[in-house]
């Protein structure tokens, strides 16, 4: 099958959850026998040149990046509010330029599938209808609205918190309209599923997971150090919200029980707020890394404290996959099974919190074991390559 994978940023370097999400499938998916070409817009922030991607994987997906500056911009933002029902956070990926390259492309190359990764690049579904018979999917990476409903609940500005609920409620309409306009939905998790159901969406629908290449997450001993760290994008709202509550309400209790602890940070993007609070003798910000497995490696522990929650957290099936214990709270443990193991603790409790992760670092006991079948686990249900062919089977029964 030929298949065409629309995204609203060039999914190289695979370095935040959801670039990892979109390459390893794209991957996957070429190594079940479909030819896959990705159509991207190469964001100003996030600019990436595509003749620089690894030639092994150029000749497994053809890259098409259209240069675009998608950035905020204040008169826009408020243009947007006063006279648009689309939310400004998926309209500003409405490019010119990206529908003539969209164009041009249905126009010469017949496709069978084409699949959205996000509803975002549901604003091109009319140029689609228009000018290819493919089915259309949507990949959910997640329920977007629900990201921004669930930190307004926790934001304590109130034009902030309308700010939030505003988009929440535009991005709900968004994602309904394009799912509903979708012949095909790829859920990431089967709780993304039961939502998408409840809304009376009913159409043919496969539940696939995130996954990971085994072998890029080898497994190693603990690290001595009784250390902890954060992974994630800080450019991200909810990793911002998670990141600033665990410095808040967690640390000083860990620092009480652990006065020597050192707190490991990584991300891209923190802002000034994220920075101010990152100063600190127990902290250490290493900004964006360009070897995320070398440093989870490094260190002991991972704390996922994210207060708002939807698909899947790829970071920490990445832990898990690298045998690193996990404390995270239930928004954070969504869409991953996690009951059998007794490394991945799940909290939202800041004092519980706490001292779930004082007991991982203290309790050595059956620990290899059970990081060794939490790595299992994520061979079992995260493999990439078997979660593409099962995608792939399931385009070929509807094309």
């Amino acid at each position: 099958m030929k298949l065409l994978i629309l995204t609203n940023k060039l999914p190289y370097p695979p370095r935040d959850g959801g670039s990892i999400a979109s390459l390893n499938m794209m991957t996957g998916l070429f190594e079940a026998g479909n030819q896959i070409t990705c159509l991207a817009l190469n964001t100003a922030k996030h600019p990436y040149p595509p003749e620089q991607i690894p030639q092994e994987l150029r000749e497994k997906i053809l890259f098409l990046g259209v240069d675009c500056d998608c950035s905020i911009k204040a008169w826009q933002l408020g243009s947007n509010l006063l006279f648009s029902r689309t939310p400004y956070i998926a309209e500003r990926f409405n490019i010119q330029t990206f529908r003539i390259a969209l164009t041009e492309l249905l126009q010469k190359e017949p496709f069978d599938i084409i699949q959205l990764e996000g509803p975002y690049m549901g604003l091109y579904l009319d140029l689609i209808r228009s000018v290819s018979k493919a089915k259309v999917a949507l990949r959910a990476h997640n329920v977007e609205h629900l990201l921004w409903q669930r930190n307004a609940r926790h934001e304590r500005s109130l034009p902030k918190k309308w700010y939030l609920n505003n988009m929440a409620r535009r991005l709900e309409r968004l994602e309904l309209e394009v799912a509903g306009r979708a012949d095909l939905l790829i859920p990431i998790s089967d709780w993304d599923a039961s939502y998408f159901t409840k809304q009376g969406l009913q159409k043919p629908f496969l539940t696939i997971p995130a996954g990971l290449d085994m072998e890029d997450y080898p497994f190693t001993e603990l690290p001595a150090a009784q250390d902890i760290f954060f992974i994630g994008a800080l450019d991200w709202l909810p990793n911002q919200e998670g990141l600033l509550w665990f410095i808040r309400k967690v640390f000083p209790l860990l620092l009480a029980e652990l006065p020597g602890l050192r707190f490991h940070v990584a991300g891209r993007n923190a802002s000034r707020q994220i920075r101010k609070r990152l100063i600190h003798p127990g902290i250490t910000y290493h900004g964006e890394l360009r070897d995320a497995v070398g440093f989870m490696q490094a260190h002991r522990l991972m704390v996922a404290p994210l207060l708002a929650g939807s698909g899947i957290r790829i970071k920490i099936i990445e832990a898990m996959a690298l045998g690193r214990p996990v404390v995270t709270t239930s928004a954070g443990i969504e869409g991953i099974e996690h009951r059998d193991h007794p490394l991945v603790a799940v909290e939202d409790d800041p004092y519980l919190f706490s001292s779930q992760i004082v007991k991982l670092l203290s309790d050595p006991r059956s620990q290899d074991r059970a990081l060794r079948e939490a790595r299992t686990f994520i061979s079992r249900n995260f493999d990439t390559f078997e979660l593409s062919k099962r995608l792939s089977r399931y385009y070929k029964t509807v094309v």
